[in-house]
Parts: C-alpha cells; sequence; structure tokens
C-alpha cells in the first residue's frame, strides 16, 4: 500500500520534520525578497522568443510547399508553442509572476495555447494536484483516470492495455489534458452532476474550437495553395508539442522513488508534512540551460512542488539548497537523466497492465507503490536510525533504503 506515515516512512523525528520546513520556508522568503529586475527580464525576453519563433515559423510556412521552408517553419512553431505550454503557460498560470503586477503576465489573465481551458486548468492542476500531489484517491494525475500507476489501484481487465493508454496519451495530450478538467472521475462516482459535466465539456468546447479555427482552419487559409502543407505542419508542431510535454510531465511525477501517499496521511498532515510530501512524490530529471528551459524548467519539478509560485528562473539555485537539505536530512532526492526517468515511468506502466498475482514484488516494496511497511517488514535489515553518535550525522532514509536494496528487496 501508500504511505501512511510520512514521519515514520521518511525515518524523521517530528522535530526533524518541523526543522526541514522552517529551513525551506528561509529558501521561500530569501527568493521572494530576492526577486527583481533580472527576474522580470528573464520572462520578457522569453516571450518575446516564443512570439518571434512563432511569427517566424508561421511566415516560413507560407512557402511550406519546399522542403526547407516547411522543416524550418514546423520546426520554429513546435519550439515556440514548448515554451508557450512549459515556460510560459504553466508557470504563469500558477502565478510565478503575479508579483510584477504587469496585467499582460499575469495568472488571471493569461490564456495558454492549448485546447485545455486555463480556468480548468487551474483547479485540476493548480489547485487539485498540487494540493493532493500523489495521495491516492484524491489526486486524479495517478493515472488521470485512465491508467493504472500503483499498486493500491485494484487491477481490473481493462487495465491490460495501459502500455497502449499510455502511448496515445502522448499523442493525443492536449486533448487529454483538456478532457481531464471534466473529472470523470468524479462523474463516476456519483459526486458530479451529468449538468456540470455538460457545461464543462461546453466550455472545452469553446476552447477548442479556437484552437482548432487558429490551427487547421485561419492559417492555412492565409497559407493560400500551401493550405495542405501548412495544415499538416501544424499538425506535426501540434504533435511534437504533444510528445515533449507528456514526458517532461511523466518524468517528473512517475518514475522510481516518486512515491504515493494515503487519505489517512493527508488527513493529518501538518504544513511541514506537506513540503516532505512534494519531496518524496517528485522526481526531477538532469538537464542544461537549453533542455531546462524547453521543459519550462520542470527538470526541477521537486523544487516546484515545493514552491510552485516562485519564479521557474530560480529553481536551479533552488535546487542547490534542496539538495544540500536532502544530505543533511539523509532523504533521496530523486533524479537521473530524462531517458532514465521516463523508461522507469515506461517500465511501471507496463507491468501494472497485469494482476498482482503476476508481479514478483509486494505492494509494500514494489518500485512505484512504497510504504513504511517495507521496513517493518524486514526486521533485522536497518535497526540504527536517528543521530550517528559516532559521526553525529543522520541515519535517515535514504541510508534505510541503501540497506534495503544491500538486502536484496524484489524489484519488479
Amino acid at each position: 500500500m501508500a504511505i501512511t506515515d510520512i514521519k515514520e516512512y521518511a525515518h524523521l523525528t517530528p522535530e526533524d520534520v518541523e526543522q526541514l520546513a522552517r529551513e525551506l520556508d528561509d529558501i521561500r522568503t530569501d527568493v521572494e525578497e530576492s526577486r527583481g529586475e533580472r527576474d522580470a527580464r528573464y520572462i520578457r525576453r522569453a516571450i518575446q522568443l516564443q512570439r518571434g519563433l512563432a511569427a517566424g515559423g508561421r511566415v516560413a510556412l507560407f512557402a511550406s510547399h519546399r522542403r526547407i521552408p516547411r522543416v524550418l517553419g514546423t520546426g520554429m512553431l513546435a519550439a515556440a508553442k514548448i515554451i508557450e505550454n512549459m515556460e510560459l503557460g504553466h508557470n504563469i498560470t500558477h502565478g510565478q509572476w503575479d508579483w510584477m503586477n504587469d496585467p499582460e503576465i499575469h495568472s488571471t489573465e493569461w490564456e495558454w495555447d492549448t485546447t485545455s481551458p486555463t480556468e480548468h486548468w487551474k483547479k485540476s492542476h493548480n489547485f487539485i494536484h498540487h494540493k493532493y500531489t500523489n495521495v491516492v484517491g484524491l489526486d486524479d494525475d495517478i493515472g488521470y483516470g485512465i491508467m493504472r500507476l500503483t499498486r493500491d489501484q485494484r487491477w481490473e481487465k481493462w487495465m491490460i492495455f495501459n502500455p497502449v493508454i499510455n502511448l496515445t496519451l502522448g499523442t493525443l495530450f492536449e486533448w487529454g489534458v483538456a478532457l481531464h478538467g471534466v473529472e470523470t472521475t468524479k462523474y463516476r462516482k456519483g459526486d458530479k452532476s451529468l449538468a456540470e459535466v455538460r457545461k464543462d465539456l461546453r466550455i472545452i468546447g469553446r476552447k477548442v474550437g479556437k484552437q482548432v479555427g487558429k490551427d487547421y482552419v485561419v492559417f492555412p487559409a492565409l497559407a493560400g495553395r500551401n493550405w495542405k502543407s501548412t495544415l499538416k505542419a501544424n499538425a506535426v508542431a501540434n504533435l511534437i508539442r504533444n510528445y515533449w510535454s507528456y514526458a517532461v510531465i511523466f518524468c517528473g511525477h512517475f518514475p522510481d522513488g516518486a512515491e504515493k501517499f494515503t487519505r489517512d496521511e493527508f488527513e493529518t498532515e501538518t504544513h511541514a508534512e506537506w513540503y516532505l510530501r512534494q519531496m518524496l512524490g517528485s522526481a526531477n530529471f538532469h538537464a542544461g540551460p537549453v533542455m531546462a528551459f524547453m521543459s519550462g524548467n520542470l527538470c526541477y519539478q521537486i523544487e516546484h512542488h515545493l514552491f510552485p509560485d516562485l519564479p521557474s528562473n530560480r529553481y536551479a539555485e533552488i535546487s542547490e539548497r534542496v539538495r544540500a537539505l536532502c544530505d543533511k536530512y539523509d532523504l533521496p532526492y530523486t533524479t537521473g537523466s530524462l531517458a532514465r526517468q521516463y523508461s522507469q515511468s515506461f517500465w511501471t506502466i507496463a507491468k501494472l497492465a497485469l494482476p498482482d498475482k503476476l508481479l514478483k514484488a509486494t505492494s509494500d516494496d514494489a518500485p512505484e507503490t512504497n510504504s513504511e511497511l517495507k521496513f517493518r517488514i524486514r526486521e533485522g535489515v536497518c535497526e540504527s536510525f536517528g543521530v550517528d553518535p559516532e559521526t553525529g550525522k543522520r541515519r535517515g532514509l535514504r541510508t534505510a533504503l541503501r540497506e534495503l536494496q544491500t538486502a536484496g528487496v524484489a524489484t519488479a
């Protein structure tokens, strides 16, 4: 099962958790007090770059009957859509730049370039996902209602199609995000009426109409005789953006080490424990400056979940301090290459297509579904935790996991 007692799982005392929270609060305060012209210049330049790429791509596609302009235009348009969705739309609607009091760059005004209405996204993502991060039964982002991503979800026959559903979602990611706002899981449980679903579908329909009209009617029509190649180029640009967004999101939420939690843990949670849940429930991936920018700095997913409303361009420096805290409290800092993080996510999706009886590990110590019980059922493996009297260093979760691995825990 998922984690029920986060302090026990993390091998931290209540005092440790509270002190960790105070140090994270200090990071927030330092960044908030140092926000200024450098940060404002960053986001304004990002907007200028995105708009330049979009305009350049559209112009190039006017000559899309020729191969070089078609490839160049498609690439520029895809890059513009990625930047708009990841670095601009996602982060601006989180309120990361509201402190500037610029009406053009404000969470209440920005409408992003995707089929998901901003008002739905703010509810399903900013509120539900970031408040209930990885709480099974409360965070619909665990499988999005269409996939099995933890053994806490009871296996059903249709889940055999997990890998197919996964790849389909990647292909149609913007459409999946849009439909996610309908909250079909709530409707199936009877917590949402058909009238409410219809209202949401009307809102989505209006946004879809604008997006489809822009990409598949207006701009192809403006290209004249090149309308067909321009339409195809727009579709390819959207497809590239979908796959990239999907990969970044999955690498930040579903690799091994991105833990899941029970409602019991959430219902007694303090603000300090919320911090700890974000640290243990998220994952990063390695990225240089360009890849970080193109991912909306969500290669720093741990930092984003800790501080979703702080400017994304500060996550790199924040990550150094968060990593230092993980070292201090002997907590794992889950990160790896993009390929590694995605392959772990894909493997989880593939193996959970099968019923638990065909899997090797148990529901308490599987790579994707850990709980504090994994330490209880392996008596004698991890006995001494707390501050080491000889070194003065904590022996916490990272040491516990390492000793379990040494002891030969099942991994499938």
